[in-house]
């Protein structure tokens, strides 16, 4: 009896295993409609007339399933075929992203989904899809931002796909704090990071919302401000954010400077073929950095000097690192200088470009087809391309081909939308001005600069249209053409009215490193009419005038930045040289302004002005081209109203002249960032006369003193001027206080 029931189980056992390990001879696919049989196959990788059993069959299963193309799938084996029964997901017709208000966020959160229109549903990639569309919107600002998906069957086996949006409140930054040892006030570490503490007035910028990304960032910017101040071991920490409740965060900076270090010893190792003398320019920085505290900058100035010899000396494979060696609080640098692989350019692809030509994009490379490659100009080059302001994306990559010695490089790039509406309004003491136009940066595809706008002020209508081609022709320089019209009505306080129509062509180009040449020729029509309350003199020039002007400006720019600059210098020489004039007026001019650092919180700047007016022979020059200073050289007096006199009308001179020295002030309320504070002293004249000798000149220097408030707001920057007058004529008109705002957008 035991021995029967012992047989009994074995055969139970070897029925149960034959019933889920068999052989197929044929595969059949049933259910599919869009998927093919052999993408199928290629998922539930599936061998021909392989053994099955239980456990393949379920692994097959799971394959299949997790594809994400199929809601139902059976598998069974009979007549020795394997047969596969699937039902496809549906078709995704449109996809919906509701609850979002503003069109452009809606627009970016269609772009970074995976379900597109007309693709197939797929429950992994609906779960992928929230996520992503979750991690924008705290990216935004939105931390609480919840989401659900559904859908609604439109039967044929499509629907439908909705993401419905629960933004919440925006995640407020309510406090941005410093902790350890961070050597500096906090209101000086809040400038150099972007993210922003929450303030009513601060309604346009989104710094001021929780992103972590950004702050993240943020950390990178606190390392390198105190690398460049000299802590070589600085380090920074952060907690994400501390939850405070109502929506808001505060963000908590840990800050380890360490101790500060000092550059000491500068060595530079060539290759041996190399002559020394080339590269004698980095003694003098060298000289200039030891004993200076290290400064991530500082190197930087070095390399790209380095660079800049290399390829002035037209040395085409080398390149440049650096070595650090640490000895107490002094840090030694070697710049070791060697070759790199030589190889040369083959071929330049050119992909992306839909709108801009061709030729436009080849312009502006530094390597071309056929010459060496030097990273140090692909680089330049990629830079002078994202610098068109064509491409929201450029990118390159390097290519080997059969021959060691040459390379492809494939450029590729997304453009952009390069046109806009220009529309703006300012306003300030001596009234508003409101413009509008249109502007397009890549004009037909050729990278030509249009521009058209009407702008209107209580003295002034002015109408432009302009053109400007940066590569002509081909080359570095560019052409450009003004077409201009403006009437100026300064009857009431300068006794005359101007209309003015004309048009001017010219170029301009890197004349030497950082050196600009600016010229061209202007030649405009203006016809000049005086009140009845002017004078004899001044009536006698009424009437109508055509002059042309030959024109030319030098600007040497050594900025090291132009917004906030804090070091540097710039220089620019202009003159207007009459070609056919009535007067033939001669102007020149000649502004310079330089900047120097005395501490973190203090910028020194130094400005000097001048500008004359004469005729070559000997003429009364015009009412409209004599000249007035601006309210900007000097404060605490009336734009254009210091000077010579004629009755009560202000008539401007043939000379003015302006010195004016400025500081900016450590931060005065540290709860208002984008503030700058400065004292200022301003020293100015305007002199001379030549259409009557009955008026006298007054050659006294005017001069104020005073404090400027600078604020970048939402719909431009505000200024405010706060100016007492030391020195002063009779005949001035003063004003103690000017502000002003607005800009175009």
């Amino acid at each position: 009896m035991l021995k029967f029931f012992f047989h009994l189980i074995i055969l139970s056992i070897f029925l149960s295993f034959s019933s889920y390990s068999k052989n197929y001879e044929k595969i059949i696919i049933n259910g599919n409609e869009r998927i093919s049989n052999e993408t199928i196959l290629v998922f539930s990788e599936i061998v021909e007339k392989q053994f099955l059993d239980e456990n393949s069959i379920n692994n097959i299963l799971k394959r299949l399933y997790n594809s994400g193309y199929f809601k139902d799938v059976s598998i069974k084996i009979e007549n020795n075929n394997l047969t596969i029964d699937v039902v496809e997901n549906p078709i995704i017709q449109t996809v919906f992203i509701n609850g979002i208000k503003r069109k452009k966020t809606e627009e970016s959160l269609y772009e970074i989904l995976s379900l597109k229109n007309r693709s197939s549903y797929n429950s992994v990639l609906i779960k992928k899809d929230e996520n992503a569309i979750l991690n924008y919107l705290k990216e935004q600002g939105f931390y609480f931002s919840k989401i659900t998906s559904s859908y609604q069957d439109l039967g044929d086996n499509k629907i439908d796909l909705y993401y419905q949006v629960d933004l919440g409140d925006k995640a407020k930054i309510s406090k941005i704090s410093f902790i350890g040892e961070k050597k500096f006030k906090d209101s000086t570490l809040r400038s150099v990071i972007l993210s922003e503490e929450y303030r009513f007035w601060k309604f346009v910028s989104g710094k001021k919302y929780l992103n972590e990304k950004l702050i993240n960032y943020d950390k990178r910017l606190l390392n390198n401000f105190y690398k460049n101040k000299g802590f070589y071991n600085v380090e920074v920490e952060s907690s994400f954010a501390n939850y405070i409740g109502d929506d808001e965060f505060e963000i908590l900076y840990n800050v380890s400077s360490g101790e500060k270090f000092y550059f000491d010893e500068f060595n530079l190792n060539l290759p041996v073929d190399y002559e020394l003398d080339n590269f004698n320019r980095l003694n003098k920085i060298f000289d200039e950095l030891k004993g200076e505290a290290y400064s991530l900058n500082s190197i930087d100035k070095i390399l790209k000097e380095i660079d800049k010899i290399v390829l002035n000396e037209q040395f085409e494979f080398l390149k440049s690192s650096v070595k650090e060696v640490i000895k107490d609080n002094f840090i030694n640098l070697t710049f070791d200088i060697g070759e790199s692989e030589k190889f040369y350019v083959e071929k330049i692809n050119i992909f992306g470009n839909n709108i801009t030509r061709e030729a436009v994009i080849r312009n502006n490379l530094l390597v071309d087809e056929g010459d060496a490659f030097n990273e140090l100009l692909q680089t330049k080059t990629l830079n002078n391309l994202k610098s068109l302001n064509f491409f929201s994306k450029v990118e390159s990559e390097i290519i080997d081909v059969t021959d060691q010695n040459k390379k492809i490089i494939n450029i590729t790039v997304e453009e952009k939308p390069t046109g806009e509406i220009i529309a703006g309004a300012g306003v300030g003491t001596n009234g508003g001005t409101v413009a509008f136009g249109v502007s397009e940066n890549n004009y037909l595809g050729r990278g030509i600069e249009f521009t058209a706008d009407v702008a209107v002020s209580a003295e002034s209508l002015k109408g432009l249209i302009a053109l400007n081609n940066p590569n002509y022709n081909g080359s570095n320089r560019s052409l450009n053409a003004t077409l201009e019209s403006t009437v100026t009505d300064r009857l009431k306080n300068f006794g005359y009215k101007s209309n003015k129509t004309g048009f001017s062509v010219g170029s301009s180009f890197e004349f030497y490193d950082d050196l600009y040449w600016n010229t061209g020729i202007s030649s405009y029509v203006e016809k000049l009419e005086t009140d009845s309350t002017a004078s004899a003199n001044m009536k006698k020039q009424v009437g109508s005038y055509f002059d042309t002007f030959f024109n030319q400006t030098f600007t040497y720019d050594k900025r090291n930045q132009r917004y906030k600059t804090t070091d540097g210098y710039i220089s620019r020489f202009s003159q207007n040289i009459p070609l056919i004039s009535e007067s033939y007026t001669l102007t020149n001019s000649y502004d310079y302004k330089t900047y120097s650092q005395w501490s973190d919180e203090n910028v020194f700047s130094f400005g000097f002005f001048a500008k004359t007016s004469k005729s070559l022979i000997g003429k009364d020059i015009k009412l409209s081209d004599r000249l007035y200073l601006p309210s900007s050289k000097l404060r605490g007096f009336e734009s254009g109203k210091i000077g010579p006199k004629d009755g009560f009308d202000y008539i401007g001179g043939n000379y003015a002249a302006s010195i004016n020295l400025a500081s900016t002030l450590p931060q005065i309320m540290p709860n208002l960032q984008n503030t700058n504070f400065s004292v200022f002293f301003d020293a100015a004249n305007v002199w001379g006369i030549d259409y009557s000798s009955s008026l006298a000149s007054n050659s006294q220097i005017r001069s104020s003193i005073g404090i400027a408030i600078d604020y970048f707001t939402p719909i431009g920057p505000l200024n405010f001027s706060f100016a007492e007058p030391i020195t002063k004529s009779n005949m001035d008109t003063t004003e103690s206080f000017r502000f002003n705002i607005g800009t175009t957008f």
